[in-house]
């Protein structure tokens, strides 16, 4: 048994606000420190955790950090692999890359900053494999993937049944088999038809406009997919990239898209992106005020921020059109995929600048958000990894939240203007202890329905990180001064001293045990790799375990 003592438990799940306690560990579980007799105690193996903060692991809801996508980036961009190194060592492998790093080195990374569970954010089916080749090769985290189908083509023809009791029935089977086909943890949704739109030269989707070929709208396909993720009972309820991605004026769509899951559990992620008003001329201006109002008036729905970092990043989506449009603007090295009947991809270059007056907009947004938004419950830290800038910036961003002065010293390098069309410095509030512990542990496990996660209370997984309380709270947060995976000590003054393999998180709903007869003849026809080719294998996953729906 390992007992850490004298430190200050933060774990909002389970009430505790800074209260000196010690926490009992026995293997790889919390357990309770009530009734154990004091010469136990005293014999234990114990981190004395005097000056610290201890919190549940970090639990990352929406990076990319596996899959093809994120191998395109790095081939993409070979200037990284030498600037970003890190050597091999008795027990680490060696690795490169800032903001697309090599597997091992991404869960290096993630275990300095004290995360121990990080999500893969979209896979399309036909690549699952791939991604799960790449998350077996990402020690020190639990990892899973979520499930693309916003513009899958048997998604689309399922919703284009006349027969609305046999469609529900259709694609609640299609789901739950797209599910266990991809070993996919959640449903994700990119731009909704709009990829489909964008490879038939339609033009950009609305909520409205029938997606060819089968005709369906956005409308219906999100509306659907929340309906059929609540039937499932999945952990996690639907998790959606809205429409016009980065657009100026987008905040009206990603509102009527709000409401019109109202009545269901949802997602919104990287909130940022979707949260922008517009000038008379077309410009940017922040929306944060107004999506927060409403945000603050729907406790069903979540969000994650996808906080912009100031620096040279790379963007990758399922969202091509936009990459697309995000190429021509800037004329430089781009990639793009086509994902036969399921998805398309991009991957394009961004170096966000504060002089640049959208790029401090849009930082500013993120922090609106974050500040405006009242429950912390409801908003979860990310940069949407590595889009908006890479997750070794967090504690840059923790920084910018628990430090006002740090955050108002940033108006003077920001473009001139940027006071003109956000309200972030008139915002005075500050984060505490408990608001960082809940958005970036606490929040994002109760979000994906991880109920031995986020929290350590008697009964959690012994996923735990220690930092050392310091006025500085970014260089708090860079260099933990313990993170315990499983029960174990893997890194000490922000080293890794240990590594371990985590777990692959999936789920396993109820039906789609099998294609129906017309979606195999569709499968049969128009897809490039056989049916029995299409599966991902038991060998394809590391240490695999199932979360429970219901």
């Amino acid at each position: 048994m390992l007992r850490i003592t004298n430190g200050q438990v933060h774990d909002p799940a389970n009430g505790l606000s800074g209260e000196v306690r010690d926490v009992i560990i026995d293997g790889g579980t919390i357990v309770s420190a009530e009734g154990l007799p004091q010469a136990q105690l005293d014999e234990m193996e114990t981190i004395d955790a005097t000056g610290c903060v201890v919190m549940p692991g970090g639990v990352d809801i929406h990076s990319h950090i596996a899959g093809a996508k994120v191998n395109s980036g790095r081939i993409l961009c070979p200037e990284e692999h030498g600037s970003h190194v890190s050597a091999r060592t008795a027990i680490t492998r060696a690795g490169c890359g800032l903001t697309v790093p090599t597997t091992h080195r991404t869960g290096y990374l993630y275990s300095k900053l004290g995360y121990t569970t990080a999500f893969e954010a979209a896979v399309p089916p036909l690549e699952a494999r791939h991604a799960h080749e790449e998350l077996q090769d990402l020690p020190m985290l639990d990892k899973g993937c979520y499930t693309v189908m916003g513009n899958n083509h048997l998604v689309m023809q399922v919703l284009s049944d006349s027969d609305p009791v046999r469609r529900k029935e259709r694609l609640r089977d299609l789901v739950s088999w797209l599910l266990k086909a991809s070993r996919g943890y959640a449903v994700k949704v990119v731009n909704p038809g709009g990829v489909e739109d964008w490879k038939w030269n339609t033009g950009a989707a609305d909520l409205d406009i029938p997606t060819p070929p089968f005709g369906v709208t956005p409308r219906q396909i999100i509306s659907a997919l929340a309906e059929t993720v609540d039937d499932l009972k999945l952990p996690h309820s639907m998790h959606l990239h809205c429409n016009h991605l980065g657009e100026p004026g987008n905040l009206a769509t990603t509102l009527a898209t709000m409401r019109n899951l109202e009545g269901h559990r949802a997602h919104f992620t990287h909130l940022q992106f979707h949260s922008y008003g517009k000038t008379p001329k077309g410009g940017f201006t922040s929306g944060a005020a107004e999506m927060a109002e409403y945000f603050n008036r729907h406790p069903e729905f979540t969000c994650d921020v996808g906080q912009i970092v100031f620096g040279p990043t790379l963007t990758m989506t399922s969202d091509a059109p936009m990459e697309f449009h995000l190429h021509q603007m800037r004329k430089a090295k781009w990639a793009s995929g086509d994902i036969e009947m399921e998805s398309g991809s991009g991957v394009v270059p961004m170096t966000y600048s504060p002089g640049v007056l959208v790029n401090a907009i849009q930082w500013a947004v993120g922090l609106e958000l974050l500040l405006l938004i009242k429950n912390p419950w409801q908003i979860i830290l990310t940069t949407d990894h590595p889009n908006a800038g890479p997750f070794t910036a967090y504690p840059e961003i923790i920084k910018l939240l628990m430090d006002a002065d740090y955050r108002n010293s940033w108006l003077e390098k920001l473009h001139p203007k940027v006071r003109r069309y956000t309200c972030l410095f008139d915002l005075n509030r500050e984060y505490t202890f408990d608001e960082i512990a809940v958005i970036t542990r606490s929040g994002p496990a109760r979000a994906l329905g991880l109920a031995n996660k986020g929290h350590i209370g008697a009964g959690a997984e012994a996923d735990v990180a220690i930092y050392r309380i310091g006025d500085d709270k970014r260089a708090m947060f860079n260099a933990p001064a313990y993170v315990l995976k499983q029960g174990e000590v893997v890194v000490r003054d922000g080293e890794i001293v240990r590594t371990v393999q985590g777990r692959t998180l999936g789920v396993s709903p109820e039906g789609g045990e099998r294609l129906d007869d017309e979606l195999t003849e569709t499968f049969d026809g128009y897809y490039t790799v056989r049916l029995a080719n299409y599966m991902v294998e038991d060998e394809y996953l590391d240490r695999p375990e199932v979360v429970p729906c219901g």
